[in-house]
């Protein structure tokens, strides 16, 4: 396994006083540049990874080796680039020297910085990992996200808080769209490739990281975007920053601008070492590269497993491997250089007290609501818009009420509180899906806490989860013919908006536990289904199977259509009797034939209110298993 260093400090190079605040923090107005005293060199030592197969071993554990004890080292001032074909393993080096995405491998060698072992915690307070994938919250602007993460990460005032970000702003040319929203939702208006990338970049800068990790930092970009990006390394490496990256197929304007090159093959470290020499290296081995051609273009196809010609691409590689092995030890020592330790302790990285994290993910959750205006408006409307349809089939003025009207009236009760209940569970299917990515990636930096975030979540959707029951019930009560009575409507409109909440919480655990959108959409109906049946319209309440009971007491349906009856029907005296053959002659009739009881209101009260808080808790529980085996 990896080697862990016991101790809660590790050396990286002499302290500077100076640069240090009087809190004992380094001061971060001070540009992007890294004073030698703090530059880092990141060293790997016979670095072995392995996963657990069964299909190449017919159905017998086996082992196939990703990386094969591959070494070594990247130093400050030097741009260096891991290479390789698809499934050289250069993705999985990534993630052993960051300590990410490992916990189904296993994993052999050392890790050091400056010469010293290090954990996974020293590992993420010392670097910044720069994602593949760039993923933002869209609905804020590159300023205000920078300020965000500026406010969460950065222990100083307000004033140089700002400073700090609108430097990073100029220094990575983002001043144009600073104010522009990332990506506006339901619209064309986005910011472009480039400057997306450059956003990746320049909220891991606020912090000043002496040590960079970047996945595949050109992906998706075209040539010139692309050059623009490895530029804003180098210019990084020249302030004294460390950076590794990975680039699958750079372009030749691209590739030049690598001072070294680490080549993989089949897990195997082909060569490491100046750009220039790795040509020299092939050409030596029988493999010059061709005049104006692109070296990494043919770095990459000599390494390369051609189809049909496995076993021949396979000894080419270990070939170029021995040789590069005989060549290294013929050169000087090629081990990491240390800079001369002292004691100097390294602080942790700055954590914002709980009432910061809560106001400031409660400012980006109410920015994100009111970023969506016009999905605000269409989801009042069509509330508005049901209950009217709804009001209108079953329509009464009076409050005379015959034989007719008593299924008419339970009914309208029912379906009241399933569009209720679907109206607040549909939106929220996509709240999780979509932003669980970006929360992953923001909690393993240590930006919140899973508790903080799920709060700011939860909170800014209560106002939407009570208005809208109210306006629907509001239409609805006086077009349907509901009990005319000021306790009786009020009383109804408490009852729709418990509903509205126990329902989105149920909504809040799909969401935490689907694994996308999809998912979420489809399991939610094959799950709603059965709490619909028990909610004493399609079945009654007295003939539940036994073995359904703990779907009926998990049902706010039940609660729910209870409360609504007996809110309806308990001051009803007269109920006009016709030809039926059944007649309930008043309100008290109609509850027992349900199965109800006047007694059960209090209950049905505070088990409406517990199903809110409990499908909360559960959700809430998911994500934070989730947010565990993510990071």
């Amino acid at each position: 396994m990896v080697h862990f260093y016991n101790n809660s400090t590790f050396d990286i190079g002499h302290s500077d006083p100076g640069q240090k605040n009087q809190n004992g923090r380094l001061d971060l107005d001070e540009g992007n540049y890294i004073p030698e005293e703090q530059q880092v060199t990141l060293s790997w030592h016979d670095v072995m990874v392995t996963s657990s197969t069964t299909t190449a071993c017919r159905k017998e554990p086996c082992s196939k080796i990703i990386l094969n004890k591959v070494s070594g080292y990247v130093r400050p001032g030097r741009l260096v680039a891991i290479m390789g074909a698809s499934g050289a393993g250069k993705t999985s080096l990534m993630n052993v020297l960051t300590f990410r995405n490992i916990r189904a491998l296993s994993v052999y060698g050392d890790i050091k910085i400056n010469d010293r072992l290090v954990t996974r915690d020293q590992m993420n307070e010392i670097s910044a990992y720069l994602q593949q994938e760039d993923l933002f919250l869209g609905t804020m602007t590159v300023r205000e996200h920078l300020l965000f993460r500026a406010s969460l990460q950065m222990d100083v005032d307000v004033k140089t808080r700002q400073k700090r970000v609108e430097r990073v702003i100029t220094e990575l040319g983002l001043s144009k769209c600073a104010d522009s929203v990332i990506d506006r939702p339901y619209s064309n208006q986005r910011i472009s490739g480039g400057e997306r990338k450059r956003l990746s970049f320049a909220s891991e800068l606020l912090m000043n990281p002496p040590l960079m990790f970047c996945d595949e930092p050109t992906s998706g970009l075209d040539s010139f975007m692309a050059s623009s990006v490895v530029q804003s390394l180098k210019m990084l490496v020249h302030k004294g920053h460390t950076v590794l990256c990975t680039i699958h197929q750079p372009s030749s304007e691209v590739f030049a601008l690598f001072d070294e090159i680490y080549l993989l093959a089949e897990g195997n470290c082909v060569f490491t070492g100046n750009t220039m020499f790795g040509l020299d290296f092939f050409h030596s081995q029988g493999f010059p590269c061709p005049m104006n051609y692109n070296p990494a273009d043919h770095f990459i196809l000599t390494l390369a497993m051609i189809p049909g010609y496995e076993q021949t691409s396979h000894t080419k590689i270990q070939r170029l491997c021995h040789e590069f092995g005989k060549v290294q030890k013929h050169q000087e020592n090629r081990k990491s250089r240390a800079i001369p330790l002292t004691h100097r302790k390294l602080h942790p990285r700055y954590q914002a007290p709980f009432l910061k994290q809560f106001s400031y993910l409660l400012w980006r959750s109410w920015i994100t609501n009111l970023r969506n205006p016009n999905l605000v408006l269409i989801k009042i409307t069509q509330t508005a818009l049901f209950a009217v349809i709804l009001g209108l089939f079953y329509l009464k003025t009076d409050n005379i009420y015959t034989q007719d009207d008593v299924m008419n009236i339970n009914g309208c009760i029912f379906f009241a509180i399933v569009s209720i209940s679907l109206d607040s569970i549909f939106p929220i299917l996509n709240v999780f899906p979509s932003e669980v990515p970006i929360f992953v990636r923001e909690y393993g930096c240590k930006l919140y806490r899973v508790d903080i975030y799920y709060l700011s979540k939860i909170i800014v959707e209560i106002p939407f989860h009570i208005i809208t029951p109210a306006i629907f019930m509001t239409i609805l009560y006086f077009m349907s013919g509901l009990l005319y009575d000021e306790v009786e409507f009020f009383t109804a409109v408490g009852i729709a908006a418990l509903v509205a909440n126990a329902a989105a919480g149920f909504g809040y655990t799909i969401s935490a536990g689907a694994p996308s959108i999809t998912a979420a959409l489809a399991l939610a109906p094959l799950l709603l289904m059965p709490l619909m049946m028990n909610g004493g319209f399609f079945l009654n309440n007295r003939t539940v199977p036994v073995y359904f009971l703990w779907l009926k007491y998990s049902s706010w349906f039940m609660y729910s259509n209870e409360l609504m009856i007996l809110n309806q029907w308990t001051n009803v005296d007269r109920i006009e009797c016709n030809n039926n053959s059944t007649c309930y002659s008043n309100g008290n009739l109609v509850i027992e034939s349900l199965g109800y009881d006047k007694e059960s209101i209090p209950t049905d009260w505070i088990c409406l209110a517990a199903l809110t808080v409990a499908f909360r808790i559960l959700s809430f529980i998911i994500l934070f298993i989730k947010a565990k085996l993510s990071t």
